[in-house]
This record gives structure tokens, C-alpha cells and sequence, in this order.
């Protein structure tokens, strides 16, 4: 093996740092056991509850058994692995991780007489040695969350029981001889206030996991990585928004190579207010990466004339995107061609984040949800680039904190995310010059009422929205019929779930009379309250 083949296999994340695998069910907190454990400083990933123990190149430090909407009695219920069972490391289910254990040592679950749902009062069971490890520095009784419709009709061979509710006998059970625990509750939502003690004493006591998953140690390591995989002559072109996650990964790759990474702003004439000449500023003068800003406006418009759909909006963003950057490397390769730099671009930085990998993996194949500008799982062939992505491992908060170790500048590391296809999908129907005039100005207007209200880091995204109908309305005694604007202000841990942002009515009515006022060709403004990362931000 080559020197550089062995740097690239020791620094994989589950090669370097101890591992705890959850294996996913499908449960809407399955991502949750993830987050948890690398808030505690240990190293998670999440596969398919389907995967092949053989077909892993590396072991994992201990299991977790997600929950499931699924009965494991069922026909096509999904089943882990048994050699899980094989490997003699700490296992622990989670819900219907739980019945799945049951169930592969004893098939004794059945459908309960009623659901068990929302906050139960759990008992730690004394045991002849005190109580369970997983119970460690725990006061009995506590509240733990509830989300189940099966039950455990008895107690599988050589488990004994470790914890009960009122409804529940079986709420926690453990096994005699093997470190397998099984807990019916959920320890990773904040419903379970004693939960992350329990993922604690799980990953860190009884699996002995090392609790070293830093930024700090990402960022030696990937740099380490990065340098192995471009090599001593390798380029990197990447496209940068101003956003947190391209930004963080321009200046991770300019770390390692310097002037071989090639950051790329597409102004494609969707962006916000004054943006690109804000990114050109900051990234070159402050952060001191190579950028190049390419003004490939007029041919995103002319893209976009009289498409109305979304999808097909994404669609043509996408793929004109696509031949901007080819040229773009083509020119930027000629350039260099008499340099010290001379060299052909092989390689695309992408900033893909861990919730982009897991809305792609499911034990039922890809999820159909995702975005088809996230780009998961590969590159069209014609783009004739490689792929590299430093962050794949990465949440959103691990992402800032690398950014701050980085040194970028705090306004940049909070700067709230913002959408590939740019404007083009905060506004819904046709994208005009006019329109995206309308949606920049509220959006402007917004952000800037959430600056000067101290409220910018409470909220994770904020921006404004362009409806497509449009209103009837009275302004200046003249009836007018013009545009609808939506605000939108959410507040997420993941940006895979959200909650709207309560906002005291006196901001909203100042913030809706400034863009009626202000913004020629509306009438109406309202304020989205749904509570999912749905609606006009894509």
C-alpha cells in the first residue's frame, strides 16, 4: 500500500476515533443518538439497520439499535445483522431496538392493548450489586419519553429487567452474561432529562469509547487526509456562497493546499442583497482565499424565463451550474498553464454536511426527499471531477465550531444558511427581474429588524418569500392588487426538523409596515408559524 493509500485508510473518522454505530430503524429521533453522542465528545455514525456486519471495514466500539414505526412480528418488518451478536462489543436497543433484541432471543412481542405515548415515570430496579451500569448517577425515579405500541409479553432467555413504569414491566431489561441493554423509552430527545446521562454511561462507561471527537482533532486529521488525497500537484476548484458551510470548507482547503484551491462565486442573480461583492470581501481580504467571481447572471435569467415549477427550477439552477464551473476550470487550468501552479483541476469541493448523508440512506434504498441540489451520492460523469467533501461527517453546529477553530469570523460561522438555487425558490411562480427585486428588498428588511432586535443567533434561518397570487388592497386611498410576502424564521438543533420562531406581535407589525411601505409592489405580508422546515426556503 502506498504511503498516501495509508493515510487515506487511517483517517477515516471510524478508523481514528473509538466509534459507537447506531443502526437506523427509521425513527424520526434516530439522527438524535448521533448528535447526542458527539455533543459528548464521542464519535457516532448512523448506517441502515440492514447492513452487513461482513461487509464493514472496521468495528465499531458499540451498537445502538434505533427505534422504528415498524412490529418486529410483522412479515416484512425490518431485522439487524445477527452477527451483530457475534461480535462481542456493548449493544443497546432503543424502543423497538428493544423488541428487535427481544425478538432475535425469544420472539415474545406483541401488539400492546393501548399506546404508550409522552412522559412515563421510570423505576431503576435495585439489583444485588446496586443497579445497572446504564443507570449510573441517576436518582429513581425519572421521566423518560415514551413512543411505543408493542410490548415485550415476557422476558427473553438469561434477561433480567432493569427498570419498569406503571405501563411497562419490561421498560429496561439487560442481559446475564452479555453487554446487551435494552431500554422501551427514548434517551435522545430532551423529554428524557436523564437522557444524555444514559447515552453517556452506554458509550463512554460500558463501551469505553474515548471521548476525544473534537474540531480541533477533525481538522489536524482532515487536513492530513486532504493533502494525501490532492497530492503535491493536485487543484481544487469549489464553489463558495458566503454561507457557513462552503465558506468553513474553503478555508479547511486552503489550509491544506494554499493556492491550489480555486474558491469559485457564481453570481448567478439570485443571490441576496449586495452579496457578492460582501463574499469578495470577506473571503479575499479577511480569509485570504483565492476567489474567483464569475457574473453568469443573465444566463441563470434567460434559464429560468417562464418556469414556474420548483423542481424544474432546481433542475435548470443545477445543471447551467454544472457548465459554469467546467468552463470556469478549463479557464482557470489555462491560466495556470505557465505557472508554478501549472496543472490540471481534478477536483470539486462540495460542502455536503451529515444530515445531507442521512436523508440519503434508508434500509429501503435513497429517501425521496431529498433535494436535488444537495448533489448526495456522486457527480454527473460529464462534469469529468473527482469529488471531495470534507464535511460529510460533519452536523451544522460541529461545522461552526470548525469554523471557529479556524478562525473565520464570527458574523460568517452564525451567518444563517441559504439555498443552492438561491432566491429562485424563495419565490414562487415566475422568476422575474422585478420579482427578485420585491424578495431582496423584504428579505433585507427582515434581516435587518432581526439584527437590530438582538435576535439574529437565536434563530437558526430567517428570510422572506414571494407568493405567487397576488392581493387586493388600499394604499394611499388607491385600490391596488400586488404581491404577497411570506417572512419565515425557524429555530433548529439539526436543520432536519424546526420550530417557527415566536416573534412578539409589535416586531411583526413593524417589520410588515416597513415592506409595505417600503417595497414597491406589495400589500400583504405575512408571517409563516408552521412548525417543519417547510414552505418558501426550499
Amino acid at each position: 500500500m502506498a504511503a498516501d493509500e495509508e493515510v487515506l485508510e487511517k483517517t477515516e473518522p471510524h478508523k481514528t476515533f473509538d466509534t459507537i454505530l447506531v443502526l437506523d430503524f427509521g425513527s424520526q429521533y434516530s439522527h438524535l443518538i448521533t448528535r447526542r453522542l458527539r455533543d459528548l465528545n464521542v464519535y457516532s455514525e448512523m448506517l441502515p439497520c440492514t447492513q452487513k456486519i461482513s461487509e464493514l471495514s472496521w468495528k465499531p466500539k458499540g451498537i445502538i439499535l434505533s427505534g422504528g414505526p415498524y412490529s418486529v412480528y410483522e412479515p416484512d418488518a425490518p431485522h439487524v445483522d445477527p452477527a451483530i451478536f457475534d461480535l462481542d462489543i456493548p449493544i443497546l436497543g432503543i424502543c423497538y431496538g428493544l423488541q428487535e433484541i427481544a425478538w432475535q432471543f425469544g420472539k415474545n412481542v406483541l401488539a400492546g392493548e393501548k399506546r404508550e405515548y409522552g412522559h412515563a415515570s421510570l423505576d431503576i430496579t435495585p439489583l444485588s450489586n446496586g443497579t445497572s451500569p446504564l443507570f449510573a448517577n441517576i436518582t429513581s425515579p425519572l421521566t423518560v419519553w415514551m413512543s411505543h405500541g408493542d410490548k415485550l409479553s415476557h422476558l427473553p432467555p438469561s434477561f433480567f429487567t432493569i427498570a419498569t413504569t406503571p405501563s411497562s414491566p419490561f421498560a429496561g431489561i439487560a442481559h446475564a452474561s452479555k453487554p446487551l441493554y435494552c431500554i422501551q423509552f427514548h434517551p435522545e430527545v430532551t423529554h428524557t432529562p436523564s437522557g444524555t446521562t444514559i447515552l453517556s454511561n452506554f458509550a463512554a462507561t460500558i463501551c469505553r469509547a474515548r471521548q476525544n471527537w473534537t474540531m480541533t482533532e477533525f481538522s489536524s486529521q482532515e487536513i492530513t487526509r486532504i493533502r494525501a488525497l490532492v497530492g503535491d500537484k493536485g487543484q481544487v476548484i469549489g464553489a463558495v456562497s458566503g454561507g457557513v458551510d462552503s465558506t468553513v470548507a474553503a478555508k479547511l482547503m486552503h489550509t491544506a493546499i494554499g493556492a491550489r484551491f480555486h474558491a469559485v462565486l457564481v453570481d448567478n442573480g439570485l443571490l441576496r442583497h449586495d452579496e457578492a461583492a460582501q463574499v469578495h470581501t470577506t473571503l479575499t481580504q479577511q480569509l485570504g482565499i483565492n476567489l474567483h467571481v464569475i457574473d453568469a447572471s443573465a444566463r441563470f435569467l434567460a434559464a429560468l424565463a417562464g418556469v414556474s415549477d420548483p423542481e424544474t427550477k432546481r433542475k435548470r439552477i443545477g445543471a447551467l451550474f454544472i457548465d459554469v464551473f467546467q468552463e470556469t476550470a478549463r479557464a482557470l487550468a489555462a491560466e495556470a498553464a505557465d505557472t508554478p501552479s501549472a496543472g490540471p483541476i481534478e477536483w470539486l469541493l462540495q460542502g455536503t454536511l451529515y444530515p445531507d448523508v442521512i436523508e440519503s440512506i434508508s434500509f429501503k434504498g435513497p429517501s425521496q426527499t431529498i433535494k436535488t441540489h444537495h448533489n448526495v451520492g456522486g457527480l454527473p460523469a460529464s462534469l469529468h471531477l473527482q469529488l471531495i467533501e470534507p464535511l460529510r461527517e460533519l452536523f451544522k453546529d460541529e461545522v461552526r465550531a470548525l469554523g471557529a477553530q479556524l478562525g473565520i469570523p464570527a458574523a460568517l460561522v452564525w451567518r444563517h444558511p441559504f439555498p443552492g438555487p438561491g432566491l429562485a425558490i424563495r419565490i414562487k411562480g415566475a422568476v422575474t427581474p422585478d420579482r427578485l427585486r420585491v424578495v431582496r428588498q423584504a428579505d433585507e428588511i427582515f434581516i435587518a429588524a432581526i439584527r437590530a432586535a438582538g435576535l439574529y443567533r437565536l434563530i437558526s434561518q430567517a428570510y422572506a418569500g414571494l407568493l405567487e397570487d397576488r392581493a387586493v388592497g388600499v394604499m394611499g386611498d388607491k385600490r391596488v392588487y400586488e404581491g404577497i410576502v411570506v417572512l419565515r424564521a425557524v429555530v433548529t438543533t439539526d436543520f432536519m426538523t424546526a420550530t417557527a420562531f415566536r416573534f412578539e406581535p409589535e416586531f411583526l407589525e413593524g417589520v410588515q409596515g416597513r415592506v409595505v411601505n417600503e417595497v414597491a409592489g406589495v400589500c400583504r405580508v405575512f408571517y409563516d408559524s408552521e412548525s417543519f422546515l417547510l414552505g418558501v426556503g426550499g
